[in-house]
């Protein structure tokens, strides 16, 4: 049904909507008619991972069974990449020690990759600072001005992506393109006039991310490195200091504008990483921020009229890129300090050592409609989890999508044969001092009749961690915690370890896929509603509410139902899985819109008794 579905939209043109529930052969379904309908076809995932599943899996397993011969290219965002030109630089300006061999050593795999595609690196570390030096920004990028332009992986990926039948992509490098599609030097993903979106239920937070704006000072740093490296290496003569001076002004004010701002967001008291701005908010940091503006102005000159006397045209783009870069710099700050437009929110935001001053659009639907559907002729957007109490209404608002068909198709998996629905009858309120305390004697309860082999996904840390401290020493089984390494990691040791436990947050409530027995239950503690405080959240929340509109039920209940169908699809994952899915939030019963959450869930049977729980594991 989902296949004669993709393909009358692939041949007529239009938009479809089709949820497939787990199980259902959802992929299959769209990718059997794209290779069939003899078309470039563009496919966007949610994750690298389906997107590798597709390409070096499903692929290979369609090209000998459908008897049919097609042509697939698999694409990363540009940073995956190395840039020939760039490491040719960082070689000629290196001194000698351990990343001149580092150097070294990813020239010689230069020499003998096909793709230059980073992951064939498997002892560089993921967070390596020689790789950026090396890698294909867009940033960086001097598109067809530069010297290795026919050589470089980029265009040949993008070529090879040109020439081929599918495209196969995520919705980061998706979003990320379309964004910087205006600009000859972003461009990857080669014109299409037909895409399916997978995992479309993720659309709207990554375009939220790639169509905001953001000025960090982790960006100043590297214009500063990359300045000074083409400095060092003579690119452009410098006699009298005055670049190296210019180069210098920027970096100080650089920092006293990332400092003032850590500083003003401390001295507000903002406790979570995200903190909302408006105009007025700058205070004393204006002048700071003025300062850095005027340094990037004065950057941006000097190296447009040093351009001119780089040697070798090469030389003269590498220093003008330069100029380009800190003159956006410079407009995006202008129009973050302002904070004005009413079609964006703005806030500050802290991860680790970085600070980002940032903008995200307030509404991506119009900017989606206008940078992907538009542009196709045909788009199918598909995910496991795209209606609520089975309308789409919710994700054709969020996603701009007025005229659409729709399918339907409900998951394969015996929901009353294979999981029990798990309600504890007394819980505190999740506002409640005594929430944690109550989840975590509950999380004990139910692991000790499942004998481990569970996910325990919560909402925030702080829960996380109260009820990590209360069951660490009572628990019997294997426990794994989100952050004590990475995630990878995690759901290896998870796989491999018997009856183990896992506690995590957001990042495992979709994206994971664990079959068998290994994972038996999954418990939720509370209904995962976007926190009110979160400023993209809060500008949505008061946008629908100046329209007429009712936030909570038109868009905060849905978003959360979403997310919730997510974490519990973590459990059944094939014909022959069982398991308990327990949500601990007793406002599931009390609350009106419980119903609301409990009619999208999937047709499992409800227990609020414990014992029911292990007798569902001894029959």
């Amino acid at each position: 049904m989902m296949a004669r579905a993709v393909a009358e939209t692939l041949e007529h043109g239009g938009v479809l909507l089709a949820e497939a529930g787990t199980g259902t052969g959802k992929t299959l379904a769209y990718l059997v008619p794209a290779i069939l309908s003899g078309r470039r076809v563009l496919v966007s995932t949610g994750t690298k991972n389906l997107q590798e599943q597709i390409y070096f899996k499903d692929l290979p397993v369609l090209q000998q069974a459908l008897g049919v011969t097609f042509t697939a290219t698999y694409m990363k965002g540009r940073a995956n990449y190395l840039c020939l030109h760039r490491l040719q630089q960082a070689r000629g300006a290196a001194t000698p020690g351990a990343a001149s061999a580092e150097l070294e050593e990813i020239a010689a795999w230069a020499e003998t990759t096909d793709t230059g595609d980073r992951a064939e690196l498997a002892d560089l570390p993921e967070n390596s600072p020689l790789w950026h030096d090396v890698a294909a920004t867009a940033d960086t990028c001097l598109g067809s001005d530069c010297p290795q332009y026919q050589e470089c992986f980029v265009t040949r990926m993008r070529q090879r992506a040109a020439a081929s039948d599918l495209v196969i992509v995520n919705h980061h490098l998706l979003c990320a393109d379309a964004a910087v599609r205006q600009s000859s030097y972003g461009e990857v993903i080669p014109a299409c006039q037909y895409a399916v979106v997978d995992e479309a239920h993720q659309l709207e937070d990554v375009a939220t991310q790639y169509f905001g704006i953001a000025v960090s000072n982790y960006r100043l740093d590297e214009l500063g490195r990359d300045a000074e490296r083409m400095l060092n290496a003579g690119v452009v003569a410098d006699d009298d200091g005055a670049l190296r001076r210019q180069v210098r002004r920027v970096d100080d004010h650089a920092r006293a504008f990332f400092g003032g701002l850590t500083l003003a967001r401390t001295a507000r008291g903002a406790a979570s990483e995200r903190l909302r701005i408006g105009p007025d908010w700058f205070g004393d940091i204006v002048d700071d921020g003025l300062a850095l503006v005027s340094a990037l102005d004065g950057f941006e000159g000097a190296m447009s009229l040093a351009a001119g006397s780089a040697e070798g045209s090469s030389a003269s783009e590498d220093v003008l890129a330069l100029a380009r870069r800190a003159a956006e710099i410079r407009d995006q700050l202008r129009f973050l300090m302002a904070a004005s437009d009413p079609h964006h929110v703005y806030f500050v935001e802290t991860r680790g050592r970085g600070v980002f001053l940032r903008a995200a659009p307030i509404d991506v639907a119009e900017l989606l409609q206008e940078m992907l559907f538009d542009r196709m002729r045909a788009s199918v957007l598909t995910s496991a989890t795209l209606t609520v109490e089975g309308s789409f209404a919710y994700v054709r608002g969020r996603l701009g999508v007025a005229n659409a068909a729709e399918v339907s198709i409900p998951s394969e998996f015996d929901y009353a044969r294979q999981a029990v629905l798990y309600l504890p009858r007394r819980m505190p309120s999740p506002k409640a001092p005594g929430f944690g305390e109550a989840a975590a004697r509950e999380v004990l309860e139910i692991l000790r009749r499942t004998e481990g082999r569970a996910f325990v996904l919560f909402t925030s840390y702080g829960v996380l961690r109260e009820v990590r401290s209360l069951v660490e020493f009572a628990l019997p089984y294997p426990l794994l915690v989100q952050g004590d390494a990475p995630r990878s990691v995690l759901l290896q040791r998870f796989r491999s370890t018997p009856h183990a436990v896992l506690l995590a947050t957001s990042s495992f409530w979709q994206g994971v896929d664990v079959a068998g027995e290994q994972l038996s239950c999954v418990i939720i503690d509370k209904l995962p509603f976007a926190s009110p405080g979160d400023p993209i959240t809060a500008a949505r929340v008061e946008a629908i509410a100046s329209e007429g509109g009712d936030p909570f039920h038109d868009y905060q209940v849905p978003l959360a139902v979403l997310t919730m169908l997510q974490g519990l699809g973590r459990l059944i994952r094939h014909r022959e899985d069982r398991g308990v899915l327990a949500v601990l939030d007793p406002r599931l019963r009390t609350m009106p819109y419980g119903r609301r959450f409990l009619d999208s869930f999937p047709p499992a049977p409800v227990t609020y008794d414990l014992d029911h729980v292990g007798k569902f594991f001894t029959e």
